[in-house]
């Protein structure tokens, strides 16, 4: 492989290790805040035990999630000198927005949340915890809206070779900002929502259910119940503004090689990208025009009207079928077990058939984000900036030998690190205790503080 291929594995699979981890703190940091809310509102102590099980899982992903992005960070410089030297008076800024007003809120509040319970007020602690979830949202906000905007770029001007902005408001809500935001957002949510329920199942059937294990298990099958369904609305207006924006992307989701009309959806196909075309179509037809178009007999361009400008096929391919198969299996499990719980069955007394299941989703959130991000990420080749910038063209001439290596390091560290998070999710499943908000004897007292 080229030096060119070896620096595009290696940032994606930089990213794509980072990745996992926002995709849980994210949400996690709201679904702390809402134990907190619940325990401030009931003082029932299972909600506490939960704030404090959870918080510690949040640590972990938050600390994980930091180091791995210093390190991806590393590689704008080292891989892709080129690609700052041209965009960085846009890129450069919106990279300094995330670290000053999302990264310092999180870090800064992060401690008071983590040591600050029976040292500051309960509304302080509260106030903190808010903070924290604000900041990891923010932090989404701002690197969505420079990748955002590298697939859309709009709100500048090319002088000498270099990107400069001509509006912040037109970089920053980019035409693709609103679809992938709400889309990485509900992403985030379903993520959560089924390690909450994975963990709470697996506790139960190793038998280590604990104060609140029934309520976590039973909010996270209804939370991905209820966000299933807006994801799917989300992620068919994001198609649609991707068909708007970046044709040849949706082309390669579906297979399309050639223009035509009323064409149909892709079931399962083996696309050749030597004769441009696909092997052992299963397809329904005309069902792809209806869905793009709203109209059966709609014209789809195919990937015959850009040439040397489209991206690879069967990743774009299987990725979205992977992704889409994924979240129809989230949609099964989760009605499934809203409806076992609403047939009066108690949280602890499931299936252990569907806890296995459940169990068995426990990390499908990361399936699913991974492979919608392939999606988006490939489906943007050649371009590092949508029809203006070419990858090549931004590229460093570090040889590839060097390349390979630390990407072969890369792997390495990261495999073992992934291996030890889900080993210690594991170990504070089976055997955390929770603290009783009885032995907090200074929480009435501090009750009162401000």
């Amino acid at each position: 492989m080229d030096a060119l291929l070896l620096a595009r594995i290696q940032f994606a699979a930089n990213i794509s290790f980072h990745i996992l981890f926002p995709t849980i703190s994210i949400a996690l940091g709201w679904v702390l805040c809402f134990f907190r809310w619940r325990w401030l509102r009931q003082r029932d102590e299972a909600w506490l035990a939960a704030y404090r099980f959870w918080t510690q899982i949040f640590a972990l992903t938050f600390a994980l999630g930091v180091v791995s992005g210093i390190t991806m960070s590393f590689q704008f410089g080292t891989n892709w000198p080129g690609f700052m030297e041209r965009a960085g008076n846009i890129a450069g800024p919106l990279l300094g927005y995330e670290v000053l007003t999302a990264f310092f809120l999180e870090a800064t509040f992060l401690g008071v949340m983590l040591f600050g319970h029976n040292r500051v007020s309960e509304r302080v602690h509260f106030m903190a915890c808010l903070l924290v979830a604000i900041g990891t949202s923010m932090s989404a906000f701002w690197i969505l809206s420079l990748n955002s905007w590298m697939h859309t770029p709009t709100g500048y001007t090319i002088i000498n070779g270099e990107f400069h902005v001509q509006s912040w408001l037109a970089v920053i809500f980019n035409p693709s900002l609103p679809y992938r935001l709400v889309h990485v957002l509900l992403a985030s949510g379903l993520t959560v929502s089924f390690l909450l329920a994975a963990i709470s199942a697996w506790q139960i059937l190793r038998g280590k259910a604990q104060l609140f294990t029934a309520r976590v298990l039973r909010l996270g099958v209804t939370l991905a119940a209820v966000l299933i369904p807006l994801q799917i609305i989300a992620g068919d207006a994001h198609g649609l503004n991707t068909l708007e924006h970046e044709p040849q992307k949706i082309a390669a989701i579906e297979g399309i090689w050639h223009t035509e009309r009323g064409a149909p959806l892709l079931l399962f196909a083996w696309p050749d990208a030597k004769t441009q075309s696909n092997r052992w179509e299963i397809g329904i037809p005309k069902l792809a025009s209806l869905v793009l178009r709203h109209d059966p007999d709609a014209e789809i361009r195919g990937l015959n009207e850009f040439p040397d400008a489209h991206p690879p096929v069967a990743p774009l391919f299987f990725g979205f079928r992977i992704m889409v198969a994924t979240g129809v299996a989230m949609l099964l499990v989760s009605w499934g077990g809203v409806w076992l719980l609403r047939r009066g069955k108690d949280a602890l007394q499931l299936p252990r058939r569907f806890l296995w299941v459940l169990v068995g989703m426990g990390f499908s959130g990361w399936v699913a984000t991974l492979a919608g991000w392939y999606v988006t990420e490939i489906g943007r080749q050649p371009f590092i900036i949508y029809g203006l910038l070419r990858t090549a063209e931004v590229a460093s001439n570090v040889p590839a030998s060097k390349i390979a290596f630390t990407l072969t390091a890369y792997l390495l560290i990261y495999s073992f690190l992934l291996i030890a998070y889900i080993g210690v999710l594991r170990h504070l499943a089976e055997k955390t205790v929770a603290q009783p908000a009885s032995d907090l004897p200074a929480d009435a007292a501090l009750e009162k503080g401000v």
